[in-house]
């Protein structure tokens, strides 16, 4: 079986979600890094023969390319038979926690984490908008886990690699994990599982030159 592509870069958490599903699930895989910091995905090339939406990442199995990480843990989930819940009624429940994580938990606080460390924006309504919105759903994140060691059920799940997609990145911009003690225990599960990997070790790009920092 040829290894599978994943178009990606390290500090991508959206990124980070598909290749750790990749570790998690032992599939064979190569990264293709992309620019996304000297603007690669905004070029006309990339958005014509990678992904037309202009992100990462973007998986390729044979012919099949699949964009968004949700897609993507859904269908190595399918693929594998791993990290699939047991029941109809989990399956509905991990798909309402990926969607909660994309709206909300990831959404937030990867806006925040970009403006504050990665682009050296100055802090304001904005940023406080936004950090004040990502507290807000890492505590309605840290309430469940305190009654479950994983979102869904007694196992990991895919609904759990999505939400890991920026818990271990070290910019934290004022979300500091220790604030949450479940999502923190949680997040230590994760890391524990074989396979795991750091994103900062797992995708190229890191870390960045100083011209893009």
């Amino acid at each position: 079986m040829q290894p599978m592509k994943l178009y990606c870069f390290a500090q991508s958490g959206n990124a980070y979600r598909a290749a750790l599903m990749l570790q998690v699930c032992d599939v064979p895989w190569e990264p293709v890094f992309v620019d996304f910091f000297n603007g690669e995905t905004r070029t006309a090339a990339f958005r014509a023969e990678v992904n037309e939406m202009g992100e990462v990442p973007v998986l390729v199995d044979g012919d099949l390319k699949l964009s968004q990480s949700g897609v993507i843990l859904d269908y190595l989930a399918h693929k594998t038979g791993r990290f699939l819940p047991d029941t109809e009624a989990e399956r509905r429940e991990a798909l309402r926690w990926i969607l909660f994580d994309n709206h909300k938990f990831t959404s937030y606080f990867a806006t925040l984490r970009f403006m504050v460390a990665l682009s050296g924006q100055s802090e304001g309504d904005v940023t406080a908008f936004l950090r004040l919105r990502a507290m807000s759903a890492y505590g309605i994140v840290d309430a469940h886990l305190a009654r479950s060691d994983f979102l869904v059920g007694a196992m990991p799940t895919y609904a759990d690699v999505s939400l890991a997609g920026y818990v271990f990145y070290p910019e934290r911009a004022g979300v500091e994990l220790a604030q949450f003690p479940h999502l923190e225990r949680w997040a230590a599960r994760i890391a524990a599982l074989p396979g795991w990997v750091h994103p900062y070790d797992l995708m190229p790009g890191h870390p960045l030159p100083p011209r893009a920092a």
